[in-house]
């Protein structure tokens, strides 16, 4: 059936056109052309939605909001052993679920707090915990505060408790602490 199609156009084109057709027919052969270098010798132009579900599947996108939040924390993930890694698993968690909720019960009292105020904070505890804060500044946070690093430690995010720890454990320096703290403060 194909061979005789063929037979008909190529004796229409080559018989039968006048100026007008033949530019049509080239602007046809112009467009078949472009779609068979972008979407191979298909018979007809790709259907839009079968190629969304097509892609939908290769990339492992489900069509609901959670399947999408599943996807980007699945790709966080994939980026963050890729770029950063030295995180253990529990860092990696804490990161995307700080990034990308997952609905359940976050931290809202951390997800509050200012960035610049979590610094500080930070800075603060690291100080106070390394010997290095004057004790001018620690007994004026105790008498406001009461038992402040207490208090900071419990509001901290499990990520940057984590790091802290790390980093107080000597388990990477301070160079490599300023880093991921860094990164998880612009992702808070």
């Amino acid at each position: 059936m194909a061979d005789q199609e063929l037979a008909k156009t190529l004796d229409y084109i080559l018989n039968r056109c006048n100026e007008r057709d033949i530019e049509v027919v080239a602007a046809a052969v112009i467009r078949r052309r472009r779609d068979i270098a972008m979407f191979g010798s298909m018979p007809i132009a790709p259907d839009p939605r079968h190629l969304a579900e097509e892609m939908s599947s290769q990339l492992n996108i489900e069509g609901t909001m959670e399947g999408m939040k599943n996807s980007v924390r699945d790709f966080t993930i994939r980026l963050l052993r890729q770029e950063v890694p030295d995180l253990s698993d529990a860092q990696i968690d804490e990161l995307t679920r700080s990034w990308i909720p997952d609905g359940k019960a976050s931290s809202k009292k951390a997800d509050a707090m200012p960035r610049d105020l979590l610094s500080s904070m930070i800075d603060q505890f690291v100080s106070f915990s390394l010997g290095r804060m004057e004790e001018e500044e620690d007994h004026a946070l105790r008498k406001e505060m009461g038992p402040w690093p207490d208090k900071y430690w419990k509001s901290f995010p499990q990520v940057i408790r984590l790091l802290i720890t790390d980093f107080l454990k000597n388990e990477i320096d301070e160079n490599e602490f300023d880093t991921r703290i860094g990164l998880a403060l612009s992702m808070h």
